[in-house]
């Protein structure tokens, strides 16, 4: 698998010089399987230029939404491939008990909101609810669960070849669990990441900052961390950063943990235009 990762903000951030680096965009991460299965990680404003990196040759993109809060949608509508006749495009997102995800989909991509309606998209457009469990896309399989984030949040486990990465963008696995990071079957997010080769996870606080934000369903870099040693994984990126963390502030977070964390797996501070691959 090879992944790309177009968007790393919590939600929009200053694109001036302090942010030229770590980039401004909000959550968007491609992930491209070996049999040419193209998977989009979220619709963040990273999208656009997404859409118009693929190029000619593809038949089928699949976008997978964690969670419909506006910095992981609002990029959709600005999508290139939504809008070419005869193009296959799969929406997938969490269900909810009161309404499917077109409908929901639909409040956004409609006026005021937006010009163009669902309906109107000229591409061959479906909307799926993702289950609970797995599904398979080309040779990919995908794992997806409900995590800890307000309103209803899934994170995805995706696995090809035995190698897997896990996103989990917006996260926050210590609420209300006693003695974290100590008991996996009581954590947020374990079954998804656990054994993982690349682990994509909710960084956007210092440990300092997450006292004020404790219930808003994200991690400090500290908790990302313990979470990623608990689960065993080898690489951690660091992902949905504070936009108001310029890039010396994001420094400054990924080596204070460097110099003060003895840590058993590879940590990288997640930028816009980083690329990883893993397997064969």
């Amino acid at each position: 698998m090879k992944i790309t990762m177009w968007g790393t903000r919590g939600s929009l951030a200053d694109a001036g010089p302090q942010t030229v680096r770590y980039g401004g965009n909000t959550a968007c991460v491609e992930v491209r399987g070996r049999d040419g299965s193209i998977l989009v990680l979220d619709a963040g404003t990273g999208i656009r230029r997404l859409g118009g990196s693929l190029g000619t040759g593809w038949k089928r993109v699949d976008i997978l939404l964690t969670h419909l809060h506006m910095d992981h949608i609002q990029g959709l509508g600005f999508f290139g491939p939504l809008y070419q006749a005869g193009a296959e495009v799969h929406i997938w997102g969490p269900p909810s008990p009161t309404e499917d995800l077109r409908s929901r989909l639909g409040r956004y991509m409609s006026p005021p909101l937006f010009p163009v309606l669902i309906r109107d998209l000229p591409c061959e457009l479906t909307i799926h609810d993702a289950p609970r469990g797995s599904f398979r896309i080309g040779e990919l399989e995908i794992a997806a669960d409900l995590v800890c984030h307000p309103g209803p949040t899934v994170g995805f486990r995706i696995d090809e070849g035995g190698t897997s990465i896990c996103y989990l963008p917006d996260h926050e696995p210590a609420l209300g669990v006693h003695d974290f990071p100590q008991e996996p079957d009581w954590t947020s997010g374990y079954d998804l990441a656990v054994g993982c080769q690349l682990l994509i996870h909710d960084a956007q606080y210092s440990e300092e900052e997450y006292s004020a934000y404790q219930g808003w369903g994200h991690s400090s870099i500290e908790q990302a961390v313990a979470f990623a040693t608990l689960a065993g994984v080898q690489k951690m990126v660091t992902f949905h950063h504070d936009p108001s963390h310029d890039d010396a502030a994001l420094d400054q977070l990924v080596e204070g943990v460097r110099r003060n964390v003895q840590l058993p797996f590879s940590l990288i501070a997640g930028t816009e235009g980083a690329a990883f691959e893993i397997g064969e």
